[in-house]
Protein backbone atom coordinates (compact mmCIF):
# COMPACT_ATOMS: atom_id res chain seq x y z
CA UNK A 1 0.00 0.00 0.00
CA UNK A 2 2.71 2.50 0.90
CA UNK A 3 4.56 1.71 -2.33
CA UNK A 4 1.37 2.35 -4.30
CA UNK A 5 0.73 5.70 -2.62
CA UNK A 6 4.34 6.76 -3.16
CA UNK A 7 4.11 5.86 -6.85
CA UNK A 8 1.01 7.93 -7.58
CA UNK A 9 2.34 10.89 -5.60
CA UNK A 10 5.52 10.92 -7.68
CA UNK A 11 3.62 11.59 -10.90
CA UNK A 12 4.30 15.12 -12.23
CA UNK A 13 1.56 17.74 -12.51
CA UNK A 14 0.43 18.93 -15.92
CA UNK A 15 1.53 22.43 -16.85
CA UNK A 16 -1.71 23.57 -18.51
CA UNK A 17 -5.06 24.08 -16.80
CA UNK A 18 -6.64 22.18 -15.20
CA UNK A 19 -3.13 20.95 -14.36
CA UNK A 20 -4.06 17.28 -14.01
CA UNK A 21 -5.68 14.50 -16.01
CA UNK A 22 -9.15 13.93 -14.58
CA UNK A 23 -9.45 10.38 -15.94
CA UNK A 24 -6.11 9.39 -14.42
CA UNK A 25 -7.10 10.78 -11.03
CA UNK A 26 -10.47 9.05 -11.18
CA UNK A 27 -8.60 5.77 -11.60
CA UNK A 28 -6.14 6.59 -8.82
CA UNK A 29 -8.87 7.51 -6.32
CA UNK A 30 -10.85 4.43 -7.31
CA UNK A 31 -7.82 2.30 -6.50
CA UNK A 32 -7.54 4.08 -3.16
CA UNK A 33 -11.20 3.27 -2.43
CA UNK A 34 -10.60 -0.42 -3.14
CA UNK A 35 -7.33 -0.50 -1.20
CA UNK A 36 -9.00 0.99 1.90
CA UNK A 37 -12.35 -0.79 1.53
CA UNK A 38 -14.15 -0.87 4.88
CA UNK A 39 -11.65 1.58 6.43
CA UNK A 40 -13.53 4.87 6.08
CA UNK A 41 -11.22 7.01 8.21
CA UNK A 42 -8.07 5.66 6.57
CA UNK A 43 -9.60 6.14 3.12
CA UNK A 44 -10.51 9.74 3.84
CA UNK A 45 -7.03 10.47 5.19
CA UNK A 46 -5.36 8.94 2.11
CA UNK A 47 -7.74 10.75 -0.24
CA UNK A 48 -7.13 14.14 1.40
CA UNK A 49 -3.37 13.56 1.32
CA UNK A 50 -3.44 12.79 -2.40
CA UNK A 51 -5.73 15.68 -3.27
CA UNK A 52 -3.75 18.13 -1.15
CA UNK A 53 -0.69 17.28 -3.21
CA UNK A 54 -2.78 17.81 -6.34
CA UNK A 55 -3.85 21.26 -5.11
CA UNK A 56 -0.27 22.25 -4.26
CA UNK A 57 0.95 21.18 -7.69
CA UNK A 58 -1.86 23.02 -9.49
CA UNK A 59 -1.26 26.27 -7.63
CA UNK A 60 2.49 25.97 -8.24
CA UNK A 61 1.78 25.53 -11.96
CA UNK A 62 -0.51 28.58 -11.99
CA UNK A 63 2.16 30.60 -10.18
CA UNK A 64 4.81 29.56 -12.70
CA UNK A 65 2.53 30.52 -15.58
CA UNK A 66 1.95 33.94 -14.02
CA UNK A 67 5.69 34.40 -13.59
CA UNK A 68 6.31 33.51 -17.24
CA UNK A 69 3.67 35.58 -19.03
CA UNK A 70 2.40 38.06 -16.42
CA UNK A 71 -1.21 37.32 -17.47
CA UNK A 72 -3.37 37.40 -14.35
CA UNK A 73 -6.61 36.69 -16.16
CA UNK A 74 -5.17 33.49 -17.65
CA UNK A 75 -4.00 32.55 -14.15
CA UNK A 76 -7.50 33.14 -12.74
CA UNK A 77 -9.09 31.16 -15.57
CA UNK A 78 -6.65 28.30 -14.96
CA UNK A 79 -7.43 28.14 -11.24
CA UNK A 80 -11.15 28.13 -12.01
CA UNK A 81 -10.68 25.28 -14.50
CA UNK A 82 -8.70 23.37 -11.88
CA UNK A 83 -11.45 23.90 -9.31
CA UNK A 84 -14.07 22.62 -11.77
CA UNK A 85 -12.06 19.45 -12.38
CA UNK A 86 -11.43 18.95 -8.66
CA UNK A 87 -15.15 19.27 -7.87
CA UNK A 88 -15.99 16.80 -10.63
CA UNK A 89 -13.45 14.40 -9.15
CA UNK A 90 -14.88 14.84 -5.65
CA UNK A 91 -18.46 14.33 -6.86
CA UNK A 92 -17.58 11.22 -8.87
CA UNK A 93 -15.70 9.72 -5.93
CA UNK A 94 -18.51 10.52 -3.48
CA UNK A 95 -21.34 9.15 -5.64
CA UNK A 96 -19.37 6.09 -6.78
CA UNK A 97 -17.60 4.96 -3.61
CA UNK A 98 -19.31 6.63 -0.64
CA UNK A 99 -23.00 7.32 -1.37
CA UNK A 100 -23.84 5.36 -4.47
CA UNK A 101 -27.44 5.62 -5.70
CA UNK A 102 -27.97 2.52 -7.84
CA UNK A 103 -31.62 3.33 -8.62
CA UNK A 104 -31.95 7.08 -8.13
CA UNK A 105 -35.45 8.53 -7.84
CA UNK A 106 -36.50 11.75 -9.56
CA UNK A 107 -35.84 13.54 -6.27
CA UNK A 108 -32.26 12.28 -6.25
CA UNK A 109 -31.18 14.57 -9.02
CA UNK A 110 -28.65 17.30 -8.46
CA UNK A 111 -26.77 19.99 -10.34
CA UNK A 112 -23.58 21.42 -8.85
CA UNK A 113 -23.40 25.07 -9.89
CA UNK A 114 -20.67 27.71 -9.60
CA UNK A 115 -21.87 31.17 -8.54
CA UNK A 116 -20.42 34.66 -8.25
CA UNK A 117 -16.84 35.21 -9.36
CA UNK A 118 -16.30 31.48 -9.62
CA UNK A 119 -19.35 31.33 -11.90
CA UNK A 120 -17.64 33.85 -14.18
CA UNK A 121 -14.79 31.34 -14.52
CA UNK A 122 -12.22 33.43 -12.65
CA UNK A 123 -10.53 32.62 -9.32
CA UNK A 124 -7.68 34.42 -7.61
CA UNK A 125 -5.34 32.16 -5.59
CA UNK A 126 -7.08 33.08 -2.33
CA UNK A 127 -10.65 33.41 -3.62
CA UNK A 128 -13.61 31.77 -1.93
CA UNK A 129 -15.41 28.98 -3.78
CA UNK A 130 -19.13 29.78 -4.12
CA UNK A 131 -21.26 26.69 -4.83
CA UNK A 132 -24.95 26.01 -5.26
CA UNK A 133 -26.30 22.47 -4.91
CA UNK A 134 -29.43 22.73 -7.04
CA UNK A 135 -32.27 20.28 -6.38
CA UNK A 136 -35.61 19.64 -8.10
CA UNK A 137 -37.59 19.27 -4.87
CA UNK A 138 -36.87 19.33 -1.17
CA UNK A 139 -33.60 17.92 0.10
CA UNK A 140 -33.22 14.13 0.30
CA UNK A 141 -30.96 12.14 2.61
CA UNK A 142 -28.85 11.16 -0.39
CA UNK A 143 -28.45 14.72 -1.64
CA UNK A 144 -27.62 16.01 1.82
CA UNK A 145 -25.00 13.30 2.35
CA UNK A 146 -23.34 13.90 -1.03
CA UNK A 147 -23.17 17.67 -0.55
CA UNK A 148 -21.85 17.29 2.99
CA UNK A 149 -19.10 14.83 2.03
CA UNK A 150 -17.95 17.05 -0.84
CA UNK A 151 -17.95 20.18 1.31
CA UNK A 152 -15.94 18.57 4.11
CA UNK A 153 -13.47 17.29 1.55
CA UNK A 154 -12.99 20.80 0.13
CA UNK A 155 -12.67 22.27 3.64
CA UNK A 156 -10.08 19.63 4.56
CA UNK A 157 -8.10 20.75 1.51
CA UNK A 158 -8.03 24.30 2.84
CA UNK A 159 -10.60 25.96 0.60
CA UNK A 160 -13.03 28.58 1.86
CA UNK A 161 -16.35 27.43 0.45
CA UNK A 162 -19.56 29.43 0.45
CA UNK A 163 -22.49 27.17 -0.34
CA UNK A 164 -26.25 26.88 -0.54
CA UNK A 165 -28.56 23.96 -1.18
CA UNK A 166 -31.79 25.12 -2.82
CA UNK A 167 -34.58 24.06 -5.11
CA UNK A 168 -35.42 26.09 -8.21
CA UNK A 169 -38.47 27.53 -6.43
CA UNK A 170 -36.27 28.71 -3.56
CA UNK A 171 -33.73 30.28 -5.95
CA UNK A 172 -36.48 32.22 -7.72
CA UNK A 173 -38.21 33.35 -4.54
CA UNK A 174 -35.06 34.45 -2.73
CA UNK A 175 -33.46 36.23 -5.69
CA UNK A 176 -36.56 38.36 -6.20
CA UNK A 177 -36.04 40.09 -2.88
CA UNK A 178 -32.34 39.58 -2.08
CA UNK A 179 -30.08 41.42 -4.50
CA UNK A 180 -26.97 39.65 -3.18
CA UNK A 181 -28.43 36.25 -4.07
CA UNK A 182 -29.62 37.61 -7.43
CA UNK A 183 -26.17 38.96 -8.21
CA UNK A 184 -24.52 35.62 -7.42
CA UNK A 185 -27.01 33.75 -9.61
CA UNK A 186 -26.48 36.12 -12.54
CA UNK A 187 -23.14 34.40 -13.06
CA UNK A 188 -24.37 30.87 -12.32
CA UNK A 189 -22.61 28.20 -14.36
CA UNK A 190 -23.20 24.45 -14.43
CA UNK A 191 -20.17 22.46 -13.30
CA UNK A 192 -21.74 18.99 -13.37
CA UNK A 193 -24.94 17.10 -12.82
CA UNK A 194 -28.44 17.23 -14.26
CA UNK A 195 -28.40 19.47 -17.33
CA UNK A 196 -32.21 19.49 -17.67
CA UNK A 197 -32.58 20.63 -14.07
CA UNK A 198 -30.09 23.44 -14.60
CA UNK A 199 -31.74 24.53 -17.87
CA UNK A 200 -35.08 24.75 -16.05
CA UNK A 201 -33.51 26.91 -13.35
CA UNK A 202 -31.91 29.18 -15.97
CA UNK A 203 -35.19 29.61 -17.86
CA UNK A 204 -37.23 30.41 -14.77
CA UNK A 205 -34.58 32.73 -13.28
CA UNK A 206 -34.49 34.81 -16.45
CA UNK A 207 -38.26 34.84 -16.94
CA UNK A 208 -39.48 35.21 -13.36
CA UNK A 209 -36.67 37.25 -11.80
CA UNK A 210 -34.78 39.27 -14.40
CA UNK A 211 -37.49 40.35 -16.82
CA UNK A 212 -39.01 43.69 -15.91
CA UNK A 213 -36.91 44.25 -12.79
CA UNK A 214 -33.89 46.18 -14.03
CA UNK A 215 -34.53 49.47 -12.21
CA UNK A 216 -34.43 48.19 -8.59
CA UNK A 217 -31.37 46.11 -9.39
CA UNK A 218 -29.52 49.05 -10.95
CA UNK A 219 -30.41 51.28 -8.00
CA UNK A 220 -29.27 48.63 -5.52
CA UNK A 221 -25.95 48.07 -7.27
CA UNK A 222 -25.18 51.78 -7.50
CA UNK A 223 -26.00 52.26 -3.80
CA UNK A 224 -23.83 49.26 -2.99
CA UNK A 225 -20.96 50.73 -5.02
CA UNK A 226 -21.18 54.06 -3.19
CA UNK A 227 -21.18 52.30 0.20
CA UNK A 228 -18.22 50.13 -0.83
CA UNK A 229 -16.22 53.17 -1.89
CA UNK A 230 -16.97 54.85 1.42
CA UNK A 231 -15.72 51.82 3.35
CA UNK A 232 -12.58 51.31 1.27
CA UNK A 233 -11.73 55.01 1.02
CA UNK A 234 -13.39 57.58 -1.20
CA UNK A 235 -10.21 58.50 -3.10
CA UNK A 236 -8.69 56.40 -5.85
CA UNK A 237 -5.26 57.74 -4.86
CA UNK A 238 -4.94 56.09 -1.46
CA UNK A 239 -1.40 55.26 -0.37
CA UNK A 240 -2.50 51.65 0.21
CA UNK A 241 -5.32 51.08 -2.33
CA UNK A 242 -7.73 48.15 -2.22
CA UNK A 243 -7.51 46.52 -5.63
CA UNK A 244 -10.85 44.74 -5.25
CA UNK A 245 -13.21 47.08 -3.39
CA UNK A 246 -11.50 50.45 -3.76
CA UNK A 247 -12.51 53.22 -6.12
CA UNK A 248 -11.43 52.20 -9.61
CA UNK A 249 -10.97 48.59 -8.50
CA UNK A 250 -12.22 45.26 -9.78
CA UNK A 251 -15.63 45.56 -8.12
CA UNK A 252 -16.40 48.63 -10.21
CA UNK A 253 -15.80 46.56 -13.34
CA UNK A 254 -17.90 43.76 -11.86
CA UNK A 255 -20.75 46.23 -11.35
CA UNK A 256 -20.72 47.07 -15.06
CA UNK A 257 -20.75 43.35 -15.85
CA UNK A 258 -23.70 42.68 -13.50
CA UNK A 259 -25.83 45.49 -14.91
CA UNK A 260 -25.22 44.32 -18.47
CA UNK A 261 -25.82 40.70 -17.52
CA UNK A 262 -29.15 41.55 -15.86
CA UNK A 263 -30.48 42.92 -19.14
CA UNK A 264 -28.73 40.50 -21.48
CA UNK A 265 -28.44 37.25 -19.49
CA UNK A 266 -28.13 35.13 -22.62
CA UNK A 267 -25.03 36.98 -23.84
CA UNK A 268 -21.40 36.40 -23.00
CA UNK A 269 -19.33 39.38 -21.93
CA UNK A 270 -17.64 39.59 -25.35
CA UNK A 271 -21.11 40.00 -26.94
CA UNK A 272 -21.95 43.15 -24.96
CA UNK A 273 -20.49 45.29 -27.76
CA UNK A 274 -22.91 43.83 -30.29
CA UNK A 275 -25.74 44.35 -27.79
CA UNK A 276 -24.82 48.03 -27.50
CA UNK A 277 -23.68 48.00 -23.88
CA UNK A 278 -20.13 48.98 -24.79
CA UNK A 279 -18.59 50.60 -27.79
CA UNK A 280 -15.60 48.64 -29.11
CA UNK A 281 -13.30 51.23 -27.53
CA UNK A 282 -15.06 50.97 -24.17
CA UNK A 283 -14.84 47.20 -24.21
CA UNK A 284 -11.12 47.31 -24.98
CA UNK A 285 -10.70 49.70 -22.05
CA UNK A 286 -12.73 47.36 -19.81
CA UNK A 287 -10.63 44.33 -20.69
CA UNK A 288 -7.32 46.19 -20.51
CA UNK A 289 -8.06 47.48 -17.01
CA UNK A 290 -9.47 44.14 -15.89
CA UNK A 291 -6.40 42.28 -17.11
CA UNK A 292 -4.07 44.60 -15.23
CA UNK A 293 -6.01 44.33 -11.97
CA UNK A 294 -6.25 40.54 -12.19
CA UNK A 295 -2.50 40.34 -12.65
CA UNK A 296 -1.87 42.53 -9.62
CA UNK A 297 -4.42 40.62 -7.55
CA UNK A 298 -3.05 37.16 -8.36
CA UNK A 299 0.52 38.28 -7.69
CA UNK A 300 -0.53 39.82 -4.38
CA UNK A 301 -2.28 36.63 -3.25
CA UNK A 302 0.73 34.52 -4.15
CA UNK A 303 3.13 36.94 -2.46
CA UNK A 304 1.21 37.22 0.82
CA UNK A 305 -0.11 33.61 0.75
CA UNK A 306 -3.55 34.86 1.75
CA UNK A 307 -6.53 36.63 0.09
CA UNK A 308 -4.99 40.08 0.60
CA UNK A 309 -6.67 42.81 -1.44
CA UNK A 310 -4.83 45.84 -0.06
CA UNK A 311 -1.62 47.01 -1.68
CA UNK A 312 0.07 47.73 1.63
CA UNK A 313 3.07 50.00 1.57
CA UNK A 314 5.42 47.26 2.75
CA UNK A 315 4.59 44.97 -0.20
CA UNK A 316 4.63 47.55 -2.98
CA UNK A 317 8.37 47.26 -3.59
CA UNK A 318 8.18 43.45 -3.73
CA UNK A 319 5.17 43.62 -6.03
CA UNK A 320 6.97 45.97 -8.40
CA UNK A 321 9.91 43.57 -8.55
CA UNK A 322 7.72 40.51 -9.14
CA UNK A 323 5.84 42.31 -11.91
CA UNK A 324 9.06 43.33 -13.61
CA UNK A 325 9.00 47.10 -13.14
CA UNK A 326 12.41 48.76 -13.42
CA UNK A 327 13.59 52.28 -12.76
CA UNK A 328 13.18 54.52 -15.80
CA UNK A 329 12.78 58.19 -16.63
CA UNK A 330 13.71 59.36 -13.17
CA UNK A 331 11.16 57.05 -11.50
CA UNK A 332 12.01 53.98 -9.46
CA UNK A 333 10.41 50.64 -10.26
CA UNK A 334 7.91 50.89 -7.41
CA UNK A 335 6.98 54.45 -8.41
CA UNK A 336 6.30 53.28 -11.97
CA UNK A 337 4.21 50.39 -10.69
CA UNK A 338 2.04 52.56 -8.42
CA UNK A 339 1.73 55.21 -11.12
CA UNK A 340 0.49 52.50 -13.49
CA UNK A 341 -2.00 51.31 -10.88
CA UNK A 342 -3.42 54.80 -10.31
CA UNK A 343 -3.70 55.42 -14.06
CA UNK A 344 -5.79 52.26 -14.42
CA UNK A 345 -7.95 53.17 -11.40
CA UNK A 346 -8.45 56.61 -12.95
CA UNK A 347 -9.43 55.14 -16.32
CA UNK A 348 -12.10 53.05 -14.60
CA UNK A 349 -13.33 55.80 -12.28
CA UNK A 350 -13.40 58.56 -14.91
CA UNK A 351 -15.97 56.66 -16.95
CA UNK A 352 -18.73 55.97 -14.43
CA UNK A 353 -22.14 54.45 -14.98
CA UNK A 354 -24.80 57.05 -15.68
CA UNK A 355 -28.51 56.93 -14.95
CA UNK A 356 -30.92 54.54 -16.61
CA UNK A 357 -33.56 55.62 -19.15
CA UNK A 358 -37.15 55.61 -17.97
CA UNK A 359 -39.18 53.82 -20.64
CA UNK A 360 -40.06 50.22 -21.23
CA UNK A 361 -40.28 47.31 -18.78
CA UNK A 362 -36.52 46.93 -18.80
CA UNK A 363 -35.70 50.52 -19.78
CA UNK A 364 -34.29 49.36 -23.12
CA UNK A 365 -35.80 51.98 -25.43
CA UNK A 366 -32.92 54.30 -25.99
CA UNK A 367 -30.22 54.61 -28.58
CA UNK A 368 -27.92 53.22 -25.92
CA UNK A 369 -28.95 50.56 -23.40
CA UNK A 370 -30.17 51.43 -19.86
CA UNK A 371 -26.91 53.07 -19.05
CA UNK A 372 -23.81 53.98 -20.98
CA UNK A 373 -21.18 51.69 -19.56
CA UNK A 374 -18.58 54.45 -19.44
CA UNK A 375 -19.58 58.11 -19.63
CA UNK A 376 -17.84 59.67 -22.60
CA UNK A 377 -16.16 62.71 -21.23
CA UNK A 378 -12.61 64.00 -21.67
CA UNK A 379 -10.01 63.30 -19.04
CA UNK A 380 -7.74 66.36 -19.25
CA UNK A 381 -5.61 65.44 -16.27
CA UNK A 382 -1.89 65.79 -16.85
CA UNK A 383 -1.63 62.17 -15.68
CA UNK A 384 -3.83 60.99 -18.51
CA UNK A 385 -1.96 63.06 -21.10
CA UNK A 386 1.31 61.39 -20.13
CA UNK A 387 -0.10 57.86 -20.25
CA UNK A 388 1.57 55.72 -22.88
CA UNK A 389 -0.07 52.77 -24.62
CA UNK A 390 2.39 50.42 -22.91
CA UNK A 391 1.33 51.82 -19.52
CA UNK A 392 -2.25 50.70 -20.12
CA UNK A 393 -1.62 47.36 -21.80
CA UNK A 394 -1.90 44.18 -19.72
CA UNK A 395 1.33 43.71 -17.81
CA UNK A 396 4.02 41.87 -19.71
CA UNK A 397 7.18 41.07 -17.76
CA UNK A 398 9.20 40.99 -20.95
CA UNK A 399 8.02 44.44 -22.07
CA UNK A 400 8.63 46.05 -18.71
CA UNK A 401 12.10 44.69 -17.98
Amino acid sequence: MLDYVATIMDQPALTKAPYFDLDVLREETSQLAHAYSGQDNSLRKALVERLRQLVDEAYASAKRQLGRDGDGRTCAEGLSAFQDALIKLAYDFTTTHIYRADNPSTAERMAVVAQGGYGRGLLAPGSDIDLLFLLPYKQTAWGESVAEYMLYLLWDLGFKVGHATRTIDQCVRLSRSDMTIRTALLDARLILGDETLYADFERRFRKEVLEGSARPFIEAKLAEQNARHARAGASRYLVEPNIKDGKGGLRDLHTLHWLAKHLYPDKAEAEFVEAGVFTPQEYRSFRRCESFLWTVRCELHFLTERPEERLAFDVQQLMAERLGYRGKGGLSGVERFMRHYFLVAKEIDDRPIVGAPTSGPDYRRSDRPPWTAFARRPTPSHRARHTTQQDLNPISHHQLR
